[in-house]
């Protein structure tokens, strides 16, 4: 049976199932709804005049893959003359195309998208997953929203502001929360804490 288990992982059968598995999962996330939504926008943000492509993913993924789209995109959300992508320009080369999807990248960052929001270059151009697509460009959507410098272009409905003042507040309020609890459960053996934590207190003031 051992030697039967190593045959089966040297031929890759279960790593191809699990791989497939994985790949079906990624593909569940992607959501046509969203695609519309996102192709709208690219199109307004962009001034018009670009043809829609065809619905679904693989069609949308050949519709952003030269990265031009992306980079007008980004460069749609700045004023006239600071624009951050400075030289957009087709190209049918791969590393030339993967290059404008990375500068768009770098750009959404610097635009205030979450980190853990950018997509790799390699989710689009080989469409390893158009999900993680489709969050990069509803957290730039919604950072754009949320700005409400006069940039955004399009309905204000397509993307959700976000509430970081209201975050903050409930946290605040929460931890408030928190203390008076630790307060509480303190209680019992009060003077042996607050002791322990004068001298620890003192301590750190003489330092």
């Amino acid at each position: 049976m051992h030697g039967a288990l190593a045959f089966e992982m040297a031929n890759r059968g279960p790593s191809y199932g699990l791989t497939r598995e994985v790949e079906q999962k990624i593909e569940q996330k992607y959501d046509p709804n969203l695609e519309d939504r996102l192709v709208d926008w690219i199109i307004a943000q962009c001034g018009g005049n670009i043809n829609r492509p065809d619905p679904g993913k693989t069609h949308f993924q050949k519709w952003l893959l030269s990265g031009v789209l992306l980079c007008r995109l980004m460069n749609g959300l700045y004023p006239k003359g600071q624009e951050p992508i400075k030289r957009i320009q087709e190209s049918k080369m791969a590393f030339k195309q993967m290059e404008l999807i990375s500068q768009f990248l770098q750009a959404a960052e610097d635009y205030g998208v979450a980190k853990m929001d950018i997509f790799q270059t390699v989710d689009l151009w080989e469409g390893k997953d158009l999900a993680a697509v489709q969050r990069t460009l509803m957290a730039l959507g919604s950072v754009a929203i949320t700005k409400d410098d006069g940039h955004y272009q399009g309905d204000p409905n397509w993307f959700h502001k976000k509430a970081q003042g209201t975050r903050r507040e409930f946290s605040a309020e929460q931890l408030r929360k928190g203390q008076s609890v630790i307060g509480l459960q303190m209680g019992s053996n009060k003077g042996a804490s607050q002791s322990g934590m004068t001298g620890y207190g003192m301590h750190r003031q003489i330092m």
